[in-house]
């Protein structure tokens, strides 16, 4: 049996997940069910203490890219398998999300939005893709796509990440000693690193000083790898350009929080990519199926590395 937990869209996702697999039993909490039973599950920001219940859990699957709220849990038993989405319809919007914040700084669209709002007429000159240059740091299924996409599209990209990876048109990086002398030679940083406790507070005031004067950033990682108030006070002295921020380190975003009136900031609410259910249903099946014939499952976390 698989039972579901998700506070969002429980019976799309029921019903998905109920076509997908029509040879095994679905059910859908709150629904009583028997823990024995239950063999695997299908979860999102499941509550403190529910996988204890499963005694003969076998595999957990994330309806999502990031496992953070499910690694170093102590009621998800060692043995039972924590497999992750690798796709699910979400690189696609991810390399949209991300093209969108470069243009808006390639192309001066930030500060032409500014001069509207001011009644200004000033056209400034052109800045060739080739021109700017990005750095995406994390490189994963997600990340590398971005990375890629960017580079084929005529952009200067650089890519960074904990162990190394090899890109084509992307100038690979690895390792915490490359990462400040990369952050100088970058004009938009895209930050899409897992969120680990090594990354947990990577981009702090020291790190983001890196950056060149009139740099830009685009955060759809996680929220607790960006410094918020180092990021406040360097776009307030003009260091940094601007920021297109999707993820908080509290979501959603207290409505008194001074970014929301930040003329720099542009806020979306952690929206940069979604899962589609039915995809995302489809890749759990498959997945199953791998998972119970005994063969490679992509997306199985190492828990200790935490993706």
């Amino acid at each position: 049996m698989l039972y579901l937990y998700t506070p969002r869209q429980r019976e799309r996702w029921l019903a998905a997940l109920a076509a997908a697999l029509p040879d095994q039993q679905v059910m859908a909490w709150p629904e009583p069910v028997d823990p024995d039973a239950v063999r695997y599950l299908a979860a999102w920001r499941p509550p403190e203490q529910f996988f204890a219940q499963f005694p003969r859990l076998e595999a957990v699957f994330a309806l999502g890219a990031g496992v953070d709220r499910f690694v170093g849990r102590p009621d998800l038993p060692a043995q039972a398998a924590l497999i992750r989405l690798t796709d699910a319809g979400m690189t696609a919007q991810m390399q949209e999300y991300v093209l969108y914040g470069v243009l808006r700084y390639q192309r001066d669209f930030d500060r032409y939005g500014s001069q509207q709002r001011g009644h200004h007429w000033l056209q400034h000159p052109p800045r060739l893709a080739a021109d700017t240059r990005i750095t995406v740091l994390g490189l994963g299924e997600i990340g590398g796509a971005v990375a890629t996409r960017l580079a084929q599209l005529g952009y200067t990209v650089a890519g960074w990440s904990r162990s190394p990876r090899t890109l084509a048109g992307v100038a690979c990086h690895a390792g915490m000693a490359a990462l400040d002398g990369l952050l100088a030679r970058t004009d938009i940083l895209v930050n899409l690193l897992p969120s680990t406790a090594q990354t947990c507070g990577l981009l702090d005031g020291m790190r983001l000083s890196h950056l060149p004067p009139g740099a830009a950033i685009i955060n759809a990682g996680r929220g607790d790898q960006l410094d918020l108030d180092a990021l406040t006070l360097l776009l307030d002295t003009d260091r940094l350009r601007g920021v297109l921020l999707d993820v908080f380190p509290e979501e959603p975003l207290p409505p008194d929080h001074p970014l929301w009136q930040h003329p720099r900031v542009t806020i979306t609410p952690h929206v940069a990519a979604t899962t589609l259910i039915a995809p995302a249903a489809q890749q759990i099946a498959a997945k199953l199926a791998a998972f119970q014939r005994g063969e490679p499952v992509a997306g199985v976390v190492e828990r200790q590395r935490g993706y």
